[in-house]
């Protein structure tokens, strides 16, 4: 049996393929604008709070932005020129590393490394495909250029749609609300406020983790001496926001550094990998629980799916819009799954008729 839609629910569905017609094909042309839109829905309560203290709008988006590229400013004057400092050293010892790590394997485990090996042939292509990615990187001056010009212009274009989006945040917000079927307006608001409790403090949480484990993870390898341990602490860090993958490809990087760096000191080696470990046991049982909540209610396996999904279709900006897309559905499956269960005890609870009586 057909089903028959409404015009309405046509005409949505015909916008919802449109939009995601769009964004495959124009993913990386729209990445400035799903960033500054982003940005300004996390600010625009920060915005309404400098209101709340008798500033205007336009005073309020001006102290955001001069004190968001002040914050930016101090940490690039800080962390810049280590941080780049590091990346230069890593990516000279890059050879070095991969020939000391052949003689490493040829003195202690001759037969894997023998002519013709699985090993030898894995460890071969792996290096070549990463020297044929540098060279194609570092080749084509055009590519290189294009590539420049698109990255200026994200740096350009972001902050200034989110700038506008600020500002008149509050108008389109009122403008959508205006035009919402009056029927469904009340479900429609609930599920909005429901789906912007759930992505804020989701992303408000997770972006506090991240940075408390980057600095964590940062500070303590440098003091530890470990070569490249501002790169890999901030690595871990920014990665936080996937489930586990933070931590594992940390534990990995230092624990292969500190390897080739303190080979012999074993509780230095050690040492650097347990704190990664203290670091995942204390974020997963003390930090994540008080700072997230379990009232995100994002399961990491529903966030893996969504990530890996919206990054295969759309590239980067599917995984920027994977998280909120899956908040938005986990709390309209919620809302459906809650009223079924309610309606199957109402059903319960509802009196029986009595069954007529013999006469």
């Amino acid at each position: 049996m057909l089903v028959m839609l409404k015009p309405r629910t046509i005409w949505l569905l015909v916008g919802l393929a449109v939009v995601l017609s769009v964004i495959d094909r124009a993913g990386g042309v729209l990445l400035p604008f799903v960033l500054g839109t982003a940005i300004a829905y996390f600010l625009d309560p920060v915005a309404d709070r400098l209101e709340r203290l008798g500033f205007s709008r336009a005073w309020a988006v001006a102290i955001i932005a001069l004190a968001a590229t002040s914050a930016i400013a101090a940490a690039a004057l800080w962390l810049l020129p280590t941080l780049v400092g590091q990346v230069r050293q890593a990516v000279e010892a890059m050879p070095r590393a991969v020939r000391s790590g052949f003689d490493f394997l040829n003195l202690r485990f001759p037969e894997l490394m023998e002519d013709g090996s699985f090993v030898r042939q894995f460890l071969t292509d792996v290096t070549e495909r990463i020297r044929q990615t540098a060279l194609g990187l570092l080749g084509g001056t055009l590519s290189t250029v294009i590539s420049a010009v698109g990255t200026l212009f994200i740096f350009i274009a972001t902050p200034t749609v989110a700038i506008y989006l600020l500002y008149d945040w509050d108008r389109l917000v009122a403008g959508v609300n205006r035009r919402l079927p009056p029927e469904q307006a009340p479900l429609i608001r609930r599920l909005a406020a429901d789906i912007d409790g759930v992505l804020t403090g989701f992303v408000w949480g997770q972006l506090v983790v991240g940075s408390l484990l980057a600095t964590f993870y940062s500070t303590v390898l440098m003091m530890l001496g470990l070569n490249y341990g501002l790169l890999i602490g901030l690595a871990s860090g920014i990665l936080n926001f996937i489930p586990y993958l933070g931590s594992f490809s940390g534990f990995v990087l230092a624990t292969g550094v500190a390897l080739v760096q303190f080979w012999g000191d074993w509780w230095k080696i050690a040492l650097v990998a347990l704190v990664f470990v203290f670091g995942q046991v204390v974020e997963g049982n003390f930090v994540t629980p008080r700072i997230v909540g379990d009232s995100v209610k994002l399961h990491p396996v529903w966030l893996l799916l969504a990530l890996a999904v919206g990054g295969a279709l759309f590239g980067f900006a599917g995984l920027l819009l994977a998280v909120p897309i899956a908040a938005a559905l986990g709390v309209v499956v919620r809302y459906y799954d809650a009223e079924y269960r309610a309606a199957i005890r109402r059903r319960r609870t509802r009196p029986q008729p009595e069954p007529p009586r013999p006469d």
